[in-house]
């Protein structure tokens, strides 16, 4: 297929991929509105948890991440994992980095604040298995490996989280003569969310292809269904973000101080993390697809697991878990801007714009498209 213009593709963006930032920012009120005022439907989404994962919001995290893993060609993923520099490099970030830069900013701007210092040290503990592989599908980086990179994420989290979590707590603070945390958590119930956000999705997705593929061939797959199951990881994710922000609309909205003095150190982190995963990615050589793809797994968080974690440690009501709430409130808007400074810098450093570079290859990001469609999001 012949390269198609970048300058033609802005023109051909739908009405709802173009207003992405405005949905997202609407379904974030949305949330917040009726979290405060209709605490009913607050209450409801905490009665129906199951091992302190709201079923709703589990719900809308599926629908939103069976789309984009549907999309990964699996037959890619064997060259990705063979890919050495990518990989430690996204497990230095994610695991050696990404923790201690969250302890030192967690110190230097809640030193006086325990409860809330020590949600975010669990949050930064959390790496992302869910919700990236969306930052990633719209700033159009490399499925196959963020499908690897999470893979890998999700089983070091079940392997290194509690160990990490009493070194960052407990361990270090006392080497450092700080105050100090408990945390105990079971790797069980860390394997349970892994299972759930990660496991389920991918095992659909990896199913359609695999039987999409065989009854109807590659191209039916890539041109008539893939375009029908797009729109629904939009969907999905609006709907998590509105629940997540109505579970905890009262919250927010009865301590907004203390959800700034949390943001802080917050958005300090997702843009440093951001900023090392893709200035490492093209220090190594990686091309603009696999680099916003490092960057975007280390700047992600697992708030799934985080609140899940607090709440279960230090109870729903707790500062720790106010801590983990806050961290989607603001690592939502700070990655959907991240996925446009992603689309810049590919222009600027890798000099081509990601997103025609997408659909030369016949591919599209996530899309509100029909089946004879293929526009892609502007992201």
């Amino acid at each position: 297929m012949s390269m198609q213009s970048p300058v033609a593709q802005p023109a051909r963006l739908s009405a709802l991929d173009r207003g992405l930032p405005l949905w997202i920012g609407l379904a974030m009120v949305a949330g917040l509105v009726l979290g405060r005022f209709v605490p009913a439907l607050s209450d409801l989404l905490v009665r129906l948890e199951i091992g302190g994962i709201s079923l709703p919001i589990a719900l809308g995290l599926l629908v939103m991440m069976y789309p984009v893993l549907a999309k990964v060609r699996y037959d890619k993923v064997s060259a990705v994992a063979g890919d050495r520099k990518l990989l430690l490099a996204s497990l230095a970030l994610n695991w050696l980095l990404g923790p201690l830069l969250m302890f030192a900013l967690a110190w230097i701007f809640l030193a006086d604040l325990p409860e809330y210092r020590t949600g975010l040290i669990i949050v930064g503990l959390a790496r992302c298995i869910a919700m990236v592989v969306i930052w990633n599908d719209l700033a159009c980086g490399d499925r196959e490996a963020a499908a690897v990179l999470v893979a890998l994420n999700s089983v070091f989290q079940v392997l290194a989280f509690s160990l990490l979590g009493y070194f960052y707590l407990a361990v270090l603070p006392d080497w450092l003569g700080l105050e100090g945390a408990a945390l105990d958590v079971s790797m069980g119930k860390i394997a349970i969310n892994v299972l759930v956000f990660l496991g389920i999705p991918l095992l659909a997705g990896f199913g359609s292809r695999l039987i999409g593929e065989r009854a109807r061939g590659r191209d039916w797959y890539e041109e008539r269904f893939v375009p029908r199951i797009g729109p629904w990881a939009l969907y999905g994710l609006l709907f998590t973000i509105a629940g997540l922000f109505a579970l905890q609309g009262e919250a927010v909205t009865s301590n907004p101080w203390d959800v700034v003095r949390i943001a802080l150190p917050l958005l300090v982190y997702f843009a440093l993390m951001w900023g090392l995963g893709i200035v490492t990615g093209k220090a190594l050589g990686l091309g603009y697809e696999r680099s916003a793809t490092l960057a975007f797994t280390a700047a992600g968080n697992n708030f799934e697991l985080a609140i899940a974690v607090a709440i279960g440690t230090f109870g729903a009501t707790s500062g720790q878990a106010l801590a983990g709430v806050v961290g989607p409130l603001i690592e939502v808007p700070v990655l959907v801007g991240l996925v446009y400074v992603s689309l810049w810098v590919g222009r600027r450093w890798w000099g081509h714009d990601p997103r025609s570079s997408r659909s030369s290859q016949g591919d599209t990001a996530v899309t509100a498209e029909t089946p004879t469609s293929h526009e892609e999001i502007r992201s």
